[in-house]
């Protein structure tokens, strides 16, 4: 039985039975060991400490605020105590970014403190990702943790790289890497292709094959190619190694094309040379060559040695010069940096950081410390200087100063009764476009000669209905026939065949080559006379060939008096088909070159003006004629006259009427003119007629069964 208390004056109670003290105490022992391992904690209001063992999360791999976190991380957390795996779920242990829960794993491991996260997928580079372990993640006693844990982290920054086209070419150096690295993407063309530059979003960032850049965030780069075009040749560049520097002037070129190629180092590294499939072929910096074929250059780098400096040299423009020098050595070589200007330049001064150090093209110093000189160049000035002959004939355009390698066009413009001849320099001809263009390499002095256009009557009129240039005349039919004119070649007298003179000498004439010149002369040369037949006062000599002569001169300035030269502004009006069309007086040019009237007739039309003029022009040939039977010519009409029209032939002229037919002016070919139809016709209606001239300046003419009436 137990007994009561009894109190002492400060209320203390005392127990009055030692039986019931005992238990008193056993009960109050065991409250304390409830009280030293109880697993609730609990957080004081007042003071704010927190009393008993709680979980917390004493470490996060990656750490709050990490940077670079690798893409493929598996997340972890460790507890300060072992947890309720229950309780550690994808609902109380996230990932999120922006707002959006990352799907994910989340996992035990072998100790029940560290539990993981694993993403179903790669994070994205260069994103801050969040992660909270929520109050619901609880202890093996289910004691829950006070409050949601929450840190940060950024993920790793990711270079991309794609080629445009895909075809054109590849790239290196895409993938993963640490904030504020340096790196450095490559890229290479395939066969057929140039690079042309790396774009970011469309801007240009490097015109360099090895583009070395510090990486500030994510980089999305493209390598752009270009198809090399037909007739051009291709210069590709690159970089060994990669990281080591940069390089310019890549492309496709016109063969012939003066190329510049510059090389830069990257820091830590210097320029060796130029290398053309392992063999050197220059150690300036800035290399100069003519475009013959494809070439593929390597600008080879090299890392500088601990124990010494470097010397850089640089062109100033590059195009202007070379260097030589470019190195890495000792602290304290004596050093010599040699520069030397390309064509068109002149060497000026070396500077440092702006400021001249040598007006010497050789420069000999101790290279101490690191030095980058620039080699400045100066494009040389030169003049050129036009002049007209005669003065009254004709104007010029196109002189003064020119800068060297210029592309200069130097004019000639005819007075009204002139035509232009040709461009001289020092007495030796030079051109006979009178729109002459070239490059200016040193001082020229031009002259542009001018002569009177002949008049066509006073040229033409008796003297030659057909003229064989320094080449023959032949005839190959039993009824050609020339009214009105002579025949004539520069040539020997053996080069005319089918033919004799009024005065009866003979040209080898066969039986079956009979022609006749009803009025007019054959005028030739070849010595002795003699063997000319009969004789005549024309018969081959020395008299006869001066007329010859003189007729060829005659005949080639009236020629470039009508080309598109001398009377430009031609037109094309039926695409190279003069036949089926209706034409006022003017210039006509063959825009393809070619010049044909078939099967329709080409007609001519004055409308009244006796002087009104056609000049028609084809830089190849001209072919008029039907292969049918019917009769398709060339009309005149609103007193158009056969004698104001003239024909312009670059090569060849053939005149072929089948069914007959007539042809009009004065055809000037430079390569042979042949007049034809049916072999032996005797009918008039189906001959092929020329109301005109037929002269060839270079080659023969050809006659088989034709009428030349000379007009």
């Amino acid at each position: 039985m137990f007994k009561k208390f009894t109190t002492t004056k400060d209320s203390t109670p005392v127990l009055k039975s030692r039986s019931y003290t005992k238990i008193f105490n056993t009960i109050w022992s065991v409250a304390l060991l409830l009280i030293v391992f109880m697993p609730a904690c609990k957080k004081d209001k007042y003071a704010g400490e927190v009393v008993g063992l709680c979980p917390i999360i004493v470490s996060t791999d990656p750490l709050d605020k990490a940077i670079d976190v690798a893409l493929t991380k598996v997340i972890s957390v460790t507890f300060n105590t072992e947890m309720d795996s229950t309780s550690i779920t994808k609902a109380t242990f996230t990932i999120s970014q922006s707002g959006a829960t990352v799907a994910g794993t989340v996992a035990t491991t072998a100790d029940a403190k560290v539990y993981t996260f694993k993403p179903d997928v790669p994070l994205v580079p260069f994103v801050t990702y969040t992660g909270t372990i929520t109050t619901s993640s609880v202890d093996r006693f289910h004691t829950a943790t006070l409050a949601d844990y929450v840190w940060t982290f950024t993920t790793i920054p990711q270079v991309t790289t794609v080629s445009n086209p895909v075809l054109g070419g590849t790239t290196a150096g895409a993938g993963t890497f640490a904030q504020g690295s340096v790196n450095t993407v490559t890229a290479t063309p395939n066969t057929g292709f140039t690079f042309t530059n790396w774009t970011v979003n469309g801007v240009i960032v490097s015109t360099s094959s090895s583009y070395q850049f510090t990486m500030a965030g994510n980089k999305a780069l493209v390598a752009n190619f270009a198809a090399i075009p037909a007739g051009n040749f291709a210069v590709n560049l690159s970089s060994s190694p990669a990281a080591g520097g940069t390089t310019a002037g890549a492309g496709s070129f016109a063969t012939g094309s003066l190329i510049t190629v510059t090389a830069t180092p990257n820091a830590g590294y210097t320029f060796v040379n130029w290398t053309d499939a392992g063999v050197p072929v220059s150690t300036s910096t800035s290399y100069q060559f003519v475009l013959a074929s494809n070439r593929t250059l390597v600008a080879n780098f090299k890392i500088i040695p601990a124990s010494q400096v470097a010397l850089l040299l640089i062109s100033s423009p590059p195009i202007g010069g070379t260097t030589n020098g470019s190195n890495s050595y000792p602290t304290g070589t004596s050093v010599t940096a040699t520069a030397t200007p390309n064509i068109g330049y002149s060497f000026v001064s070396w500077t440092e950081n702006g400021t001249i150090v040598s007006t010497s093209p050789v420069y000999t110093f101790a290279l101490n410390a690191n030095r980058t000189l620039v080699a400045n160049f100066l494009i040389n000035t030169y003049n050129l200087a036009l002049s007209a002959t005669p003065a009254a004939n004709g104007t010029t355009n196109g002189s003064g100063p020119y800068t060297a390698g210029s592309i200069v066009t130097a004019t000639a413009t005819p007075n009204a009764g002139s035509l232009f001849v040709n461009w001289t320099e020092a007495g030796n001809i030079v051109s006979t476009n009178a729109s002459y263009q070239f490059t200016m390499t040193g001082n020229r002095t031009l002259v542009a000669n001018f002569a009177p256009i002949p008049v066509a009557p006073a040229l033409f009129t008796s003297i030659f209905g057909a003229f064989g240039g320094n080449a023959g005349i032949t005839n190959q039919g039993l009824f050609t026939v020339i009214n009105n004119g002579s025949i004539g070649t520069t040539g020997a007298s053996t080069l005319v065949t089918g033919f004799h003179d009024i005065t009866g000498d003979k040209y080898t004439e066969t039986p079956l080559n009979v022609g006749n010149v009803a009025a007019g002369r054959i005028y030739t040369y070849a010595p002795p006379p003699t063997i000319f037949g009969p004789g005549g006062p024309f018969g081959g000599n020395a008299a006869t060939k001066v007329i010859a002569d003189n007729g060829l001169t005659a005949a080639t300035a009236f020629y470039n008096s009508i080309s598109p030269a001398n009377k430009p502004g031609g037109t094309d009006p039926g695409a190279g088909e003069l036949g089926g069309l209706t034409l006022g007086p003017g210039v006509y040019m063959a825009a393809g070159g070619t010049f044909k009237i078939t099967n329709l007739d080409l007609v001519l039309d004055a409308k009244g003006d006796p002087n009104a003029t056609w000049i028609f022009q084809t830089a190849a040939s001209l072919t008029v004629g039907s292969t049918g039977t019917g009769a398709h010519s060339v009309k005149l009409i609103g007193g158009a006259l056969a004698q104001n029209v003239y024909w312009y032939v670059g090569s060849t002229a053939v005149i072929n009427y089948a069914g007959g037919g007539v042809m009009v002016g004065t055809i000037i070919a430079n390569s042979g003119v042949t007049l034809s139809n049916p072999a032996n016709s005797t009918n008039a209606l189906v001959q092929t007629v020329l109301n005109g001239r037929a002269i060839s300046l270079v080659s023969s003419v050809t006659m088989v069964n034709t009428v030349i009436n000379v007009q």
